[in-house]
């Protein structure tokens, strides 16, 4: 017959002591939200990213005026405007034109491509390509990260960096987070004295107290 350690029955007379509960939840302004956990899933209130754009420098074109161009038969286009990154709007163009385009520029749906600086052989306002594109190359359309309703990051979530950055570009300036727990740490024993103080014959300093509000702090309470 095994004995119980009185070890284990010490410490289930603990756990049995303390009443398990959720610790409620309050408002946290982002830039205070490293670390915290989630009480409720982060929805995404619009489109990620907003509107298409392009994601490199270069010509927005027609895809279908692409498809017959060669090294033998290069396509020639005429270059009519400029959309840069911030403009409200892609300007339209017709059939031989082309849009210069920048990273991050807005850009129309459709049929549509971009043709890459280094792809086209610039002359004054118009250039020239050799190679067909295909549709919608180096463009990313709206919503590709997150579409409008999808849940972004789930509740029990413990929030690291890079999560608070997905938050800020939702424009999202507070969460409901789950409260911190609180902790309260003692050390007993007649020989522990204050790690500050200076020893003494037959005391010790007391290193428990500040290396468990450490582990505390790191795991997210108080």
């Amino acid at each position: 017959m095994s004995e119980t350690s009185p070890l284990l029955e010490a410490q289930q007379k603990f756990v049995d002591a303390v009443p398990l509960r959720t610790t409620g939840n309050e408002d946290c302004p982002l830039e205070e939200a490293l670390g915290r956990v989630l009480h409720d899933d982060i929805v995404a209130p619009t489109d990620m990213p907003p509107y298409h754009r392009a994601i490199v420098e270069g010509f927005l074109v027609h895809t279908a005026e692409t498809a017959a161009a060669t090294e033998a038969d290069p396509k020639s286009f005429k270059v009519v405007g400029q959309v840069k990154p911030g403009d409200a709007q892609c300007p339209a163009f017709g059939n031989g034109e082309a849009v210069e385009v920048a990273t991050g520029s807005i850009v129309a749906g459709g049929d549509f491509s971009v043709v890459r600086m280094w792809e086209a052989q610039r002359e004054g306002d118009g250039f020239t390509i050799t190679r067909p594109f295909p549709p919608r190359f180096f463009v990313e359309e709206q919503g590709c990260d997150f579409a409008k309703g999808a849940a972004v990051l789930a509740a029990g979530t413990r929030l690291q960096a890079a999560d608070i950055g997905t938050i800020a570009s939702l424009g999202v300036s507070s969460i409901r987070t789950a409260r911190r727990p609180k902790v309260t740490i003692f050390a007993s024993g007649d020989e522990v004295i204050p790690y500050t103080d200076a020893l003494r014959p037959g005391a010790i300093r007391d290193s428990n107290s500040p290396m468990l509000a450490a582990a505390v702090s790191a795991a997210g309470g108080v």
